[in-house]
């Protein structure tokens, strides 16, 4: 296309706005992990002990997260672990 109307295409405005737009509420679904803080750490690990998710191994001082099994020597960690888990987990699901 030459001449002024190469101006007025806007054929694929529509196409890069959809993709920003998708791209936007992909940012908004995912959980964010970066504000988990040592207290909050620590109240989601405690709930987690009392649910049976997360086993304390006093001998190896190590924090198991029983679904997936892995090992961890941090609250902070583990707490940090199970969020993005869970994540994933439930977006599995609503894949289904």
């Amino acid at each position: 296309m030459t001449g002024p109307d190469i101006l007025d295409d806007t054929g694929d405005d529509h196409e890069r706005l959809e993709t920003e737009l998708l791209a936007q509420d992909r940012d908004i679904a995912q959980v964010s992990t970066a504000d988990v803080d040592e207290t909050t750490a620590r109240h989601l690990v405690n709930d987690l002990v009392d649910d049976s998710v997360v086993t304390a191994v006093a001998e190896q001082r190590i924090l198991v997260h029983e679904p997936s099994g892995e090992a961890f020597d941090s609250i902070r960690q583990v707490a940090v672990f199970h969020r993005g888990w869970s994540a994933a987990r439930d977006a599995g699901e609503a894949d289904e």
